[in-house]
């Protein structure tokens, strides 16, 4: 009975293992997850206790002293083995119980089935690398050379670390051979728009469009300048892009480090390693913007074979928010130093979410603020504006625009106002 014994605490020990592992995967898991979970423990936990019920007997005939042959006794323990996903079960039971053990055990396997089927199937899809294809190919073919001298001789630097920030999949030079053929296409656009202009005459009311009937030659002076603004707005639109991506993309960042972080402080309470953190966050379907930024970590630690102190330095260089990059200096500083990680994430959480607060509330007062002047500008301004047109149609004032140009001006005004309440608000509103 010594060796059934032996098999049975083995078991056990592996059952406590699976359990462990289940409790840890608790801290991470969805909703769904949980459940399965906390029901495969509950199984485990059952199993182990018919196990138990079990060693009393096998001990009553395990002795130091060497028995008499006498004839085989009945007993009331029974052999069990359970095949697995993973490994083949052997134990020990009391016969009463041998039924009840393997339906524990199949309904603890089924949950593990379920678990990683429900993995597989949420397993994510990364896309290929591709290369240059369509717009950003034709700009390569065209300019890519006259993009990388100008790169060489240090054109465009701030450039380069926008895009970093930005997280754009596009190549610097490309990126730069892009933006010098639009900007050529724009001049050639604005050829086209300043031969239009110089031919005809676009007007609010009817006729909107009719041929010009001045000199051409001054008309052609007065809309130069077409030539040169288009252009100059469309290469500056796309020479800032990355950086009101990364602003975006900070913002977003910022509204979910928050709630990471309290996150983290909770895992790191249970002494897991500090890389392992990173690595929960960075699984985690509930930070979309953020994990992206800790797989830059996991990264440079599992591809290029930095410390995990050393990632966070140089990721901290580049990533597009600056309390992000605050927090993954502090990590490097307080593991180098040897600080507790569990008070560092603790206390940056509180810092985060008194910064979380004041952040709304400076946005209610904003708001409020807001809505004052958004009813004595666009609600009584329009109002004003319909009585002094009612007075000017009626009085027969001679403004230089019809009745028809005038309302088509307060519309135009009031539609134009809105849209600027509103961008305004968009810009200001802390997005968390």
């Amino acid at each position: 009975m010594i060796e059934e014994l032996k098999q049975n605490i083995e078991t056990e020990i592996e059952i406590l293992r699976e359990i462990s592992n289940n409790v840890r995967r608790l801290d991470y898991s969805n909703p769904s997850e949980r459940k399965l979970l906390e029901t495969s423990i509950e199984s485990l936990k059952s199993s182990m206790k018919l196990i138990n019920n079990s060693i009393p007997k096998l001990l009553e005939d395990v002795t130091g002293v060497k028995k008499l042959p006498q004839k085989e006794q009945k007993t009331s323990l029974e052999k069990v083995e359970f095949r697995g996903l993973d490994s083949t079960i052997h134990v020990t039971v009391e016969a009463k119980d041998r039924e009840r053990l393997l339906r524990e055990l199949s309904i603890s396997e089924n949950l593990v089935k379920r678990l990683k089927v429900k993995q597989f199937s949420q397993e994510e899809k990364y896309d290929e690398i591709k290369s240059a294809r369509g717009y950003l190919k034709l700009s390569n073919k065209i300019f890519l050379d006259l993009a990388q001298r100008l790169i060489k001789k240090g054109y465009f630097k701030p450039l380069a670390v926008q895009l970093k920030k930005a997280n754009i999949d596009v190549l610097f030079a490309a990126y730069v051979a892009m933006m010098i053929f639009t900007t050529l296409l724009a001049l050639i656009l604005s050829v086209f728009v300043l031969i239009f202009f110089t031919i005809f005459s676009v007007h609010i009311s009817s006729p909107y469009i009719e041929f010009f009937s001045g000199n051409f030659l001054i008309r052609l002076l007065e809309f130069s300048i077409l030539l040169i603004a288009i252009p100059l707005v469309v290469f500056f639109a796309i020479y800032y892009y990355p950086t009101t991506e990364k602003d975006s993309l900070s913002r977003k960042i910022d509204r979910e480090l928050p709630f990471a972080v309290i996150h983290m402080s909770a895992i790191s309470g249970s002494g897991i390693e500090p890389s392992e953190i990173f690595k929960i966050i960075g699984l985690n379907k509930e930070y979309p913007y953020l994990r992206k930024e800790i797989r830059k970590v996991l990264n440079q630690i599992n591809l290029y074979g930095y410390d995990l102190v050393t990632a966070l330095n140089n990721i901290s260089k580049t990533t597009p928010s600056s309390k992000l990059a605050e927090l993954f200096s502090g990590v490097s500083t307080t593991i180098t130093s040897g600080s507790s990680l569990q008070n560092f994430f603790e206390k940056r959480a509180e810092s985060l979410l008194i910064t979380y607060r004041l952040e709304r509330e400076k946005y209610t007062k904003l708001a409020e603020t807001f809505m004052d002047i958004y009813i004595s500008i666009v609600i009584a301004a329009p109002m004003i504006l319909m009585i002094l047109l009612v007075m000017i149609s009626v009085l027969n004032i001679q403004t230089g625009f019809s009745t028809n140009e005038l309302t088509f001006l307060m519309i135009s005004m009031i539609a134009i106002i809105n849209a600027v309440f509103i961008a305004v608000l968009h810009v200001k509103q802390p997005n968390y």
